[in-house]
């Protein structure tokens, strides 16, 4: 053997681990066995796994349990994962064997040996057990979709719901900015009756206000956890008080309501609370998607698009068009909103694929739920910093295609009729006149009728435009 390996050994017998990695065979075993992707678990699904490990310890050592020089070596050693000290020693892939085993083992064996080098013992010499004292009371499949909840909730109670925050902010000062900026509205891409900047705006902060209930509906079932079921959600070689206890340790940790499952065996065998709230998570990508592509069709141009919007310059938009600058902060919220549907592809997927006592995709659900939960905070935050909070309208241009267009007819219906407004709209358009000038010059209206009838500034609220109050 080599001095850069050391002999570890499982209930398969030994293997050889780097000398100077703290998890054991069972992690090794893992990692030659799914050289699969590359792609190992985030900071915050590590970290969960640490705030696991360290409240079961505390569980359990107020139980009895386990004795206090262990306890408090094991919570220390789970402290620096919850810290981030170790992310290294948490090599496995995340397509391995579907209950997370993998991952569950190599917190178990990793917390162990830091905690028996606490405790001024040799990694490997298991004075601190994987299985008898980091694990006890447990199983990975209640572990890891514990550590599921965790890292989901923590992402969404402390990126995702501040980021959208931040954006509705920004929505909503550019919506009390643009309220007096009128323009054409549009539907199916063709001229409608006028609104005001503003009034978009304040339909882009609604979505995103929708977006936050939506995802904080969803908290109440991530809050839920699944540690205490053991195997199968019989709680077998688990202290009866100890999912108790254990989650209130989570709570205290994290600052997040956690709470006991209602029921061990359907937290364990299915997994819709995750496939729910990636649920909110993809109509919060679509609702950025729709919000994104709006203000780059509103900002195009800057001379043969629309021009209402006047964008931001954050960077060369062409490495053959000079002064060319591309709306490149929405096109990465797009996209993000394209990854972000396929992993609600694989989640949905995932949670309805419970086989009996348990489901077999916890390490994707868990994976592709963080991975949307963070790019969805970061892109909410870009976007609102970054593009949102720097946009400019167009008033002169706005209010220049407001009086050239043919849907001001509209307002004409109820003071001369619509078969005759009609005509007024396409004698308009085929003589390049204003909707104005024709039903003055065609006798319909005189010209202190048309000021009233046709104000496009009055066609932006609810009313009949002509009669008396």
């Amino acid at each position: 053997m080599s001095e850069d390996y050391r002999t570890e050994r499982d209930s398969l017998g030994e293997m050889q681990v780097p000398a100077d990695a703290y998890w054991g065979a069972q992690t090794q075993r893992a990692v030659e066995n799914f050289p699969i992707s590359g792609i190992t678990f985030s900071r915050r699904f590590i970290r969960a796994l640490g705030v696991v490990k360290k409240s079961a310890a505390q569980a359990n050592n107020d139980l009895g349990l386990l004795d206090d020089d262990k306890a408090e070596a094991i919570v220390e050693a789970a402290d620096e994962v919850i810290a981030g000290e170790h992310d290294d020693q948490f090599p496995v892939d995340v397509f391995q064997t579907g209950s997370g085993t993998s991952s569950n083992m190599n917190a178990n064996e990793v917390i162990a040996n830091r905690a028996a080098e606490i405790m001024g013992s040799e990694i490997g010499d298991r004075v601190v057990h994987p299985n008898d004292h980091v694990n006890y009371g447990q199983s990975s499949n209640d572990v890891i979709p514990t550590a599921m909840h965790v890292s989901a909730l923590e992402a969404v109670e402390k990126d995702l719901l501040p980021a959208l925050d931040t954006l509705r902010e920004a929505l909503e000062a550019k919506e009390e900015e643009f309220d007096d900026v009128v323009k054409t509205g549009r539907t199916h891409l063709q001229d409608a009756t006028p609104v005001t900047l503003g009034q978009e705006f304040g339909g882009y902060k609604t979505q995103v206000e929708k977006g936050l209930a939506r995802v904080d509906y969803v908290r109440d079932h991530l809050g839920e956890l699944a540690l205490g079921g053991t195997a199968v959600g019989t709680g077998l070689n688990t202290h009866p008080e100890f999912p108790a206890k254990a989650a209130e340790y989570i709570s205290e940790e994290t600052g997040v309501a956690f709470r006991e499952a209602d029921n061990h065996f359907e937290a364990q065998a299915a997994h819709d609370a995750m496939s729910e709230a990636h649920g909110a998570l993809r109509t919060i990508a679509g609702s950025l998607n729709k919000i994104a592509n709006d203000l780059r069709l509103l900002a195009s141009g800057p001379r043969n698009g629309l021009g209402e919007l006047e964008q931001p310059e954050n960077q060369p938009g062409s490495s053959i068009m000079p002064g060319k600058i591309n709306p490149v902060v929405a096109e990465a919220v797009n996209q993000v909103h394209k990854q972000v549907v396929g992993n609600d592809a694989a989640v949905s997927a995932g949670a309805a694929e419970g086989q009996i006592d348990l489901n077999l995709y916890k390490p994707v659900l868990a994976h592709n739920f963080l991975e949307s939960a963070s790019m969805l905070s970061n892109a909410s935050e870009v976007f609102a910093e970054r593009f949102v909070a720097k946009l400019e309208a167009n008033e002169e241009h706005c209010a220049d295609q407001v009086e050239r267009s043919m849907a001001l007819a509209t307002a004409l219906n109820p003071a001369i009729g619509y078969d005759k407004a009609s005509k007024v709209a396409k004698k308009a358009l085929a003589d390049g006149k204003t909707v104005r000038e024709v039903a003055v010059d065609e006798g319909y209206l005189t010209e202190e009728e048309a000021d009233e009838v046709l104000d496009p500034e009055k066609m932006t609220h609810r009313g009949i435009l002509g009669q008396d109050d």
